[in-house]
């Protein structure tokens, strides 16, 4: 009771306990959307829907995101932004190329856990899926790796002291990563390994064919 006032005084909730029921939610209604969108497809999938499947209202639902499509990314975001921090937390003196491979690998290792906080690894690889076969994802999916590649050849130029402007390496070398990993996540999603062990091994083993790929003879040297 209020001393003052005389009226009831609702116990305080802690920041803390506060952002973990938000995280909840909002990784429910993650959770909801995918398992929707890969059972009965995205286009055909409601935000009402989304809520309902979650056990909240389409009101809650737009607190967290701006629509279904936004929910669709919410996991590939968590990785754009995890990815993008390693690289700028990479020593100040590693060429770019070393900079740029190891926040991949070492990424990996610690995005594992972000994910699977959020969706199951099984339903992770099932909406990788639904993104490539879905024209308006994928559009959307392109869209965002391009914007993605552009920060990284900022940062890899800023680290450098280079004028992305004016000199081409760092689009180059940063084109020739991403590229990459787009081969690799799409050898994961056609695979039935749903492990982030697994897509951090096949990411490993493609990085390894780079150079190869760049100066040997591919009439007298297989992968």
């Amino acid at each position: 009771m209020d001393q003052a006032t005389g009226s009831a005084v609702s116990p305080a909730v802690p920041g803390g306990l506060r952002e973990r029921r938000k995280q909840r939610t909002r990784n429910a209604l993650v959770r909801s959307a995918f398992e929707l969108f890969t059972s009965q497809g995205y286009e055909e999938t409601t935000v009402d829907e989304i809520a309902g499947a979650a056990d909240v209202s389409q009101r809650t639902f737009f607190r967290y995101f701006a629509g279904k499509e936004e929910a669709a990314f919410a996991v590939q975001e968590v990785a754009e932004a995890h990815f993008f921090a390693a690289l700028c937390g990479r020593p100040a003196d590693e060429a770019p190329t070393t900079a740029l491979r190891h926040a991949v690998i070492h990424g990996w290792d610690t995005l594992g856990e972000a994910v699977e906080e959020t969706v199951p690894p099984e339903l992770h690889l099932r909406m990788y899926r639904v993104i490539e076969s879905t024209p308006a994802l994928l559009a959307v999916h392109l869209r965002r790796s391009t914007e993605l590649e552009e920060r990284m050849a900022r940062e890899i130029a800023r680290r450098a002291g280079l004028d992305v402007g004016t000199d081409p390496r760092p689009r180059v070398l940063v084109a020739v990563f991403t590229g990459v990993m787009r081969v690799a996540g799409r050898v994961w999603g056609a695979g039935h390994d749903v492990g982030v062990e697994e897509i951090r091994a096949i990411t490993q083993s493609h990085l390894d064919q780079i150079g190869p790929a760049l100066t040997e003879d591919w009439r007298t040297h297989g992968p």
